[in-house]
């Protein structure tokens, strides 16, 4: 497919990325040079420097180079705190490969991830602790070194004291009991110990449950994260200040997309970067934004906006400095954008990404956004739309999303069948995301190609269906799933959450018909307390599935 978006370009946007580092941890120590006493981040009020990100960094990575060889996992199982940067950095510089875990995953699910990866090491939140220590002498596992770190680890010492005491004796923390050292012990050890910095190939086994179902670690390499962010860095330069951002993380770095856009693009730009270590609780967090004026980047995802929107106190906010909102995730409703923008006076910036392309593919211009796209692939990305033969579809054409660029993952880890399922012998990587790609050049992600609905021959997307009734004022909520039909193989079902309870079956239908035809309209409507959401807010349809069988 011709790269017609590539006319459509701001003259200050190249077509091609070129990437002259040979590491992150490269980029990592040229920051540090730039930057030195500046500000990095701050977490509860408490500070890390760029010169202390880096020693620090330089202590736990001697402390681990002690104890791991070349190439081993390490995983990393941490909210927003201070520690998460430190580690990723450590870990890079001993030549360890990072393997990122939800710190609420269930003992069950950190089990796979631990066992799937041979993790030797596991850097774990106390809180998160007693999840391990429910499989800790499971004979399956093989972790050597274990490593607890508490939330206030790198405060000063009265308020770590005061964060130990509220977490441990008035939360009463759940205890756990295995084999560990503490993060600090940990650092002091590092600061004696001898550090020779070195490279391995792979970066991150970053997690998903990908194009293929179960989760598998998508293996990262450090070409395919300096090249995604040489293209993320080539697309925001125009409009962002080096050294001068500050930015508001409140999605979790163990994600991909906070990891790449947070982490690596606005850190490593020299942004300060204010950590939210848990965005739900929405009081301290919406005095925060209200406290720290000069914020000026917010990352998130549709769940996040509509959270923060649905506060009174959000609209109280000085905005005057908000320069950039990116969404990624999921598809952002087209309320949410609405009122987003006219909360804050900035629109919000859609992308589209996925772990296997470390993450990111399209964005919209961040002058020029448009609702309801996701913009245009990056510089060096091709794109192309296939039909279910492997035909190359024309431009408006419906059909499969592949994608070929540098930031596509070198494949899944220890899994060559699942990697050839989407990895085909050219690097095209098959997305199973139903796509077009207009006469502008902008790509549209329909749906999921396992998600879309086949209602007696006509496709039915259930994005279509969500966003037409995310527009109705007494719908808080909504999920649409394709159930077994008699007459016509498959018909749409709606999950509904209401805001008003007195919202029935015939009005939802009604509504509905002033939008769609008649075979889009849900057959079924359930309404429900909550939807399956994953922890950055996307609804989970196949628990939604699963619960019907």
């Amino acid at each position: 497919m011709e790269k017609i978006w590539l006319k459509k370009y701001p003259q200050d946007i190249p077509h091609e990325i070129h990437v002259s580092s040979q590491s992150i941890t490269q980029e990592f120590e040229t920051a540090v040079q730039k930057y030195n006493s500046k500000t990095a981040f701050t977490n509860y009020d408490e500070s890390l420097s760029f010169e202390e990100w880096s020693k620090y960094s330089n202590q736990f990575s001697a402390f681990l180079q002690r104890h791991l060889k070349k190439g081993d996992r390490i995983a990393v199982m941490l909210p927003n705190t201070l520690q998460f940067p430190v580690a990723v950095m450590s870990a890079l510089q001993a030549g360890l490969v990072v393997v990122n875990i939800n710190p609420l995953y269930t003992s069950r699910e950190l089990k796979h991830i631990l066992k799937d990866a041979d993790v030797k090491a596991l850097l774990i939140l106390a809180h998160s602790a007693h999840t391990f220590s429910e499989i800790a002498s499971d004979k399956d596992l093989n972790i050597p070194l274990v490593i607890v770190t508490q939330l206030g680890d790198f405060f000063s010492p009265f308020k770590r004291i005061l964060f130990y005491t509220i977490t441990n004796f008035i939360k009463k923390m759940k205890p756990y009991k295995f084999k560990h050292i503490s993060f600090r012990k940990a650092l002091k050890q590092g600061a004696f110990l001898p550090l020779k910095k070195t490279y391995n190939e792979l970066t991150f086994l970053q997690y998903t449950g990908g194009t293929t179902g179960t989760p598998k670690g998508a293996m990262l390499t450090h070409k395919n994260i300096l090249s995604n962010l040489e293209q993320c860095r080539a697309w925001m330069h125009p409009f962002l200040n080096e050294g001068q951002e500050t930015s508001v993380i409140a999605l979790p770095l163990y994600h991909i997309f906070a990891l790449m856009v947070n982490l690596l693009v606005l850190s490593l730009y020299g942004s300060h970067s204010i950590l939210i270590t848990n965005p739900r609780d929405t009081k301290p967090f919406i005095q925060l934004l209200k406290k720290t004026k000069s914020w000026s980047v917010f990352t998130g995802v549709n769940a996040l906006f509509k959270l923060l929107l649905n506060q009174e106190e959000f609209k109280e906010i000085d905005f005057t400095n908000l320069k950039v909102c990116i969404a990624g995730g999921t598809a952002v409703e087209s309320a949410v954008y609405k009122e987003w923008h006219t909360a804050t006076g900035t629109a919000l910036v859609e992308g589209y990404g996925l772990t296997e392309a470390s993450p990111v593919v399209s964005c919209n211009i961040i002058s020029e956004p448009l609702q309801g796209n996701c913009g245009y692939p990056f510089p060096s990305t091709e794109v192309r739309i296939v039909d279910p033969s492997g035909k190359t579809l024309d431009v408006g054409q419906e059909g499969e999303l592949h994608i070929k660029g540098p930031q596509v993952m070198k494949g899944y880890w220890q899994k060559p069948q699942e990697t050839a399922q989407v990895l085909d012998s050219e690097g095209w990587l098959k997305t199973g995301d139903i796509a077009r790609i207009n006469k502008e050049g902008y790509l549209q992600i329909l749906d999921r190609k396992k998600d879309m609905i086949l209602v007696s021959g006509f496709n039915v997307f259930p994005n279509e269906i969500e966003q037409v009734l995310s527009e109705h004022p007494q719908v808080k909520d909504s999920a649409v799933i394709g159930v077994p039909d008699e007459h016509s193989s498959q018909v749409p079902k709606a999950f509904i959450v209401r805001k008003d309870s007195n919202l029935n079956e015939e009005e939802v239908e009604a509504f509905l018909r002033k939008s769609l035809v008649a075979y889009k309209i849900p057959k079924y409507i359930e309404f429900v307390d909550e939807l399956p959401l994953s922890y950055v807010g996307k609804v989970l349809r196949r628990s939604l599935r699963d619960s019907k069988k």
